[in-house]
């Protein structure tokens, strides 16, 4: 009885998780691709729950990634950066980072790079901070620095009692 419980919640489990992937909108399949799916996502739910799972989960941990490029050639240009998951080049890697559901600190222990491997091209890094230069970021205000009102009525000559 209770192993048909398992089986049963097995299937509705892979049931639900298709119809999920189904009713996403990026996702683009044929009819026949569905069964195939059905039944991978039963697999994987029922060594899920039979706790399989568990014991090929330290081994999958510690896969080794080998990068598209190396280290150099992912930083030879000043003017983009080259990805190590796929060899493509970015000015900023954050969000394709996040397309392959890694944060920077991730892919940097995932290629063994150093805490100060730059996520984003130095041009662009430069150019952005000119930008910020340009229109007055980071620079300290005159007067007492609280506030541009402030300012503006400390610059106004007191007017002297008259006796």
């Amino acid at each position: 009885m209770i192993d048909e419980n398992i089986q049963l919640n097995a299937v509705e489990l892979a049931t639900e998780l298709t119809i999920a992937w189904l009713s996403n909108s990026n996702t683009r399949t044929s009819a026949d691709e569905v069964p195939a799916f059905l039944a991978r996502m039963h697999s994987s739910v029922q060594s899920l729950m039979s706790g399989a799972e568990g014991t090929d989960a330290p081994a999958a941990g510690a896969q080794d990634y080998s990068p598209a490029v190396s280290t150099r050639k992912s930083l030879a240009n000043p003017d983009f950066i080259v990805s190590m998951v796929d060899g493509k080049s970015y000015k900023t890697l954050r969000r394709h980072l996040s397309k392959h559901g890694m944060t920077p600190e991730e892919y940097r222990v995932r290629y063994n790079l150093k805490d100060d491997y730059p996520m984003v091209a130095p041009t662009y890094s430069e150019a952005r901070r000119a930008m910020a230069h340009r229109i007055g970021l980071g620079s300290v205000r005159k007067g007492d620095g609280t506030s541009p009102k402030a300012a503006a009525k400390s610059k106004k000559p007191k007017a002297v009692p008259s006796e």
